[in-house]
């Protein structure tokens, strides 16, 4: 778990990052997480294992055998990413990112959390 750690503590580096979570999309359980958003991020993780499940199970209905890079949730002042892992060992794990909208670039954050998640490992 301290691979995990790391990782979240990396993906606070990123401009604007404020909040970080690696969560399990079948419990909705955070394996990891950092920083300091304006809502409880463990319970923000967990809803968003319903998204990442939903768009799996849609996917899979119409056929769809692509993976997913990221799903983009845009709000008023924040961005929300959500980096679905496939590597070997984390399967049905993704990586919640959430941004200050003001602060960070969208196009940089969405290269520096792909490459953090490409490196994690359990």
């Amino acid at each position: 778990m301290a691979q995990l750690e790391q990782s979240v503590q990396e993906l606070l580096t990123i401009d604007g990052a404020v909040g970080v979570a690696i969560a399990d999309s079948a419990s909705g359980m955070a394996l990891a997480q950092g920083g300091h958003p304006a809502f409880d991020l463990g319970v923000a993780a967990a809803g968003n294992s319903n998204v990442v499940r939903a768009k799996l199970q849609t996917m899979k209905e119409l056929g769809i055998a692509s993976r997913i890079d990221d799903i983009l949730i845009t709000l008023d002042d924040q961005y929300h990413l959500i980096n679905v892992l496939s590597s070997s060992g984390t399967e049905g794990l993704f990586v919640y990112l959430v941004l200050d909208k003001a602060k960070a670039n969208l196009a940089l954050a969405r290269h520096k959390l792909a490459t953090v998640a490409g490196q994690i490992t359990i």
